[in-house]
């Protein structure tokens, strides 16, 4: 364990470094686009944040490549530099993005590419469907759905970037949960060593958004921008394909592992590396459904996400995001009680993680309305210039 957080401080402490001076380079040549008609923000800022957090990666890559805990890691460098090459590829296409506004279809090939890269080159895929351990027959199969799983992700993340905080505290809690899960999963299946991919990513993303923060919560000096958020979608994908290509059939129901529930027992392992994300995946299918509904690109930017409605609301823009990190916490920590309770011998088994959800949603469910009640506000067309 102490190797992970190691990993996370050294990630942490190289990410803020190397942001806090891509936002005076950035500050310096005025490296920032104008505001848009959707932004909150009303004074420029650097959008190239993500360099940063790339750097911060990089830091992080580096020190496990010297640290011999992490030498199975490296048996298989192909994975490794596979999710380098394609984490530089997003970056570069994000900070032109962000400068340039690209067309949507460039950004999408190359998430696509970058996808493709980390599955095929890297080898990291989904095989096990949980149906009484299946494996999906055809490799093309496989190949296609786990590059379609990195590139939802990538969008579910980019599209809740919205707010001062958001997408990096939402993506710290729910790598802090996903990392437990994952050093659980390690444990349970009786894996000769702690140390795994999806372990590891999931610290180096901890890190990453730690060591970004400071510069990010509100009122925020620079944004991580495009390149930011997909380079956090693509190491969570990633990072999640990594640990349910890993699981044994046995994991899927076969045996009495998970006790009082086989069905729930079959499902959540692949549960929890959904639900770390759900907010982002809800808001993204939900942009998608109206955009189409409406005969525009799905990729068409608009004012109408889940951030943007809770400002509409009466929100300040920190308690918007301080709700979101509670529906973050609520949601996987349940799912993660969950996993836990089937996997040991727990009074109730799954019940208390079920119990947590019910209360804490409610809890969230009474937060988030209670500004439509009680602090109406101005639409946020006039929050914005």
């Amino acid at each position: 364990m102490r190797h992970y957080v190691f990993t996370a401080v050294l990630t942490a402490a190289a990410t803020f470094a190397f942001t806090w001076v891509v936002w005076r380079v950035g500050m310096r040549y005025k490296i920032y686009p104008a505001i848009r008609e959707r932004d909150v923000h009303t004074t420029p800022k650097p959008r190239i944040g993500g360099v940063g957090m790339f750097l911060g990666v990089l830091a992080g890559f580096a020190l496990s490549s010297q640290v011999p805990y992490f030498d199975i890691i490296w048996s298989n460098p192909a994975a490794s530099w596979s999710i380098i090459a394609a984490s530089l590829l997003i970056v570069i296409v994000g900070v032109a993005d962000d400068l340039w506004d690209l067309d949507w279809m460039i950004k999408l090939g190359a998430q696509f590419l970058a996808a493709g890269i980390v599955v095929g080159f890297g080898g990291i895929q989904i095989f096990a469907i949980p149906f009484g351990g299946q494996i999906i027959v055809s490799s093309w199969a496989s190949f296609a759905l786990s590059v379609l799983a990195i590139v939802v992700v990538m969008n579910a993340v980019n599209f809740t970037d919205g707010l001062d905080g958001l997408v990096a505290g939402v993506a710290l809690i729910a790598n802090v949960v996903f990392f437990v899960y994952t050093y659980l999963v390690a444990r349970d299946q009786g894996f000769s060593s702690y140390s795994t991919l999806s372990s590891f990513l999931a610290v180096v993303l901890i890190g990453v958004c730690i060591g970004f923060l400071p510069l990010n919560w509100n009122p925020s000096k620079l944004f991580m921008g495009d390149s930011g958020a997909l380079l956090i979608g693509l190491l969570m994908g990633a990072s999640a394909i990594a640990v349910t290509g890993s699981l044994a059939p046995s994991l899927f129901g076969d045996n009495d592992v998970f006790g009082r529930s086989q069905l729930l027992g079959a499902f959540i392992p692949i549960l929890l590396p959904v639900v770390v994300v759900l907010l982002p995946l809800l808001d993204f299918a939900m942009a998608i459904v109206r955009r189409m509904a409406r005969g525009r690109s799905p990729f068409s930017p608009d004012r109408k996400h889940l951030h943007h409605r809770m400002l509409d609301m009466g929100h300040s823009d920190r308690d918007a995001v301080l709700i979101f990190y509670a529906w973050t916490a609520v949601v996987s920590l349940s799912v993660l009680l969950m996993y836990i309770g089937t996997t040991v011998d727990w009074p109730g088994g799954y019940w208390p993680g079920v119990g947590y959800l019910v209360l804490g949603a409610a809890a969230c469910v009474a937060v988030t309305l209670l500004p439509s009640r009680t602090a109406p506000s101005a639409p946020i067309e006039q929050r914005t210039p």
